[in-house]
């Protein structure tokens, strides 16, 4: 049976989905804002939650815990640097989603996540 299973795989395979959304989270950290589908700014929106909390912690091992789902190292900068005191004393709720109208080529749902 499937139930609570609540897993976000936008069909994909492991490997697949963990550097996607690597990749969109790297670019929401760097530009702080992302066009991207509705389905995949939900996903990406708990993993940079989850990783602006551990910023919030500012210490080597938050560090190494970043470094270790982002790619470049400017991306840990402004995480560590810009995000992480930003919202240490916020409990959650770093980001907002927009939505936006459906693409013309296929119809998919769009939408906007953004740093509040």
């Amino acid at each position: 049976m499937r139930h609570q299973s609540k897993k976000i795989t936008l069909d994909r395979k492991t490997a697949g989905r963990r550097s996607l959304l690597a990749n969109l989270a790297e670019s929401l950290i760097i530009y702080g804002k992302i066009k991207t589908t509705k389905a995949k700014a939900k996903a990406v929106r708990s993993l940079v939650e989850k990783l602006v909390t551990v910023a919030g912690k500012n210490n080597l091992t938050a560090r190494r815990q970043i470094s270790k789902t982002l790619y470049t190292e400017n991306a840990v900068k402004k995480m560590m640097e810009v995000y992480g005191p930003k919202y240490k004393e916020i409990k959650g709720g770093y980001t907002r989603i927009t939505a936006l109208k459906n693409r013309k080529g296929d119809g998919a749902e769009e939408a906007v996540v953004e740093f509040i």
